[in-house]
């Protein structure tokens, strides 16, 4: 069954080779959203799904790319294992293919690393209709250059992702969740002290206006005694107080799947910026056009801003984490205006080197344009 998949995928992509027709890669169409827009024909992952292998005693899973990732967590879950990137779902059809290619990490991103730490090899079918294998199922087995590490993120335009296997780790043995009221400059301050020092933060996150109070929320996991030690440290610091599990759950999967109020209540005519930043960065000026409400994850590396869906307003927002060391992002916009979503390599005089190397791997793996959709600029 998976041969004759396999084998349709390939005659679409050829076809389309030599139609000069361009493919849109998509799963269980949660993100179509994400990137730039297109109209492209569609090849679909999702008849090609299912667990290929799962040794809990190896921390290590492969499936295939229209595997659901509800089916993949809830697998992991019966043996108290999980991704620890914790990657948005943005819908109940989310598959592990499209996880993968829109390389999105959540709340945990800052303690357990980037998706893209965790995968350890893909298997691919690129713009000729080829069947390729990189990587394997252990760490540290690629000598050379490691092409699984380009699938996520690539949304697509890259190559087809067909199977994937990931690292997965043991579920934190205690967690516990605070939250309390402090101003942003005061919430950076403390995070950034401690994440030098050895305590199970695992997440967090300040809501609130730039210059003015705010609410943090911290969550920490790890070994009980170093959960409660930490919790008792931050609740005499900050005067915090202890979330109710279920409270707290809840809290941290909205804030995943950005259902929380912050961001469903975005004023009309407005998207959604995220900018990346360094972890030195300080409180940033809110341009005026843009709400005077910020939210800050990641102990302040990610922060989203709303704004009006515009070039104009990409420009002023590029331009200032650009400044600060960082980019800048429109991640989420149903404007109809047209401007591109991502910071060009070429903007970024720290990454400008990477255009021509970016290049020749798109015309290795796609010689004849099958996945140019124009997701990513």
């Amino acid at each position: 069954m998976k041969e004759t998949v396999l084998s349709q995928f390939r005659e679409q992509i050829i076809e389309a080779g030599k139609q000069n027709q361009v493919l849109s890669i998509q799963g269980g169409n949660t993100k179509s959203w994400y990137g730039n827009p297109n109209q492209s024909p569609i090849l679909s992952t999702k008849p090609y799904q299912g667990i290929l292998d799962y040794q809990p005693e190896e921390l290590v899973i492969t499936a295939c790319a229209g595997t659901p990732i509800a089916e993949i967590e809830s697998t992991l879950a019966k043996n108290n294992q999980i991704l620890p990137f914790e990657p948005p779902h943005f819908g109940e059809d989310a598959t592990f293919g499209g996880v993968i290619a829109a390389g999105l990490a959540g709340p945990a991103r800052i303690s357990a690393g980037n998706l893209r730490d965790f995968v350890l090899g893909t298997r691919l079918m690129d713009g000729r209709g080829e069947d390729l294998s990189f990587g394997g199922k252990v760490m540290k087995n690629v000598a050379g250059y490691d092409v699984s590490r380009l699938l996520p993120g690539s949304l697509g335009t890259l190559a087809l992702l067909l199977e994937a296997s990931v690292k997965v780790l043991p579920k934190p043995a205690a967690t516990a969740s605070l939250r309390c009221k402090t101003g942003a400059a005061n919430a950076l301050k403390v995070l950034n002290e401690w994440a030098g020092q050895p305590l199970p933060l695992n997440a967090s996150v300040w809501i609130g206006h730039a210059g003015d109070e705010g609410e943090l929320t911290i969550r920490l996991a790890g070994a009980k005694a170093a959960v409660t030690s930490a919790s008792q440290m931050i609740q005499d610091r900050l005067g915090a107080t202890v979330l109710d599990d279920l409270e707290a759950d809840l809290f941290w999967r909205n804030l995943r799947e950005q259902q929380l109020s912050w961001f469903t209540q975005m004023p009309n005519h407005h998207a959604l910026w995220r900018l990346s930043l360094p972890a030195n960065c300080p409180v940033l000026e809110i341009p005026k056009d843009c709400s005077p409400a910020i939210m800050m994850e990641w102990h302040g590396q990610e922060r989203w801003i709303q704004g009006p869906a515009n070039q104009s307003t990409a420009n002023v927002l590029q331009k200032l984490a650009l400044q600060h060391g960082g980019h800048a992002t429109c991640f989420r916009s149903l404007n109809a205006d047209g401007f591109e979503r991502f910071t060009r390599l070429e903007s970024n005089p720290l990454t400008a080197g990477l255009e021509a190397v970016q290049k020749r791997l798109r015309h290795s793996f796609d010689p004849f344009g099958v996945f140019t959709t124009g997701r990513l600029p």
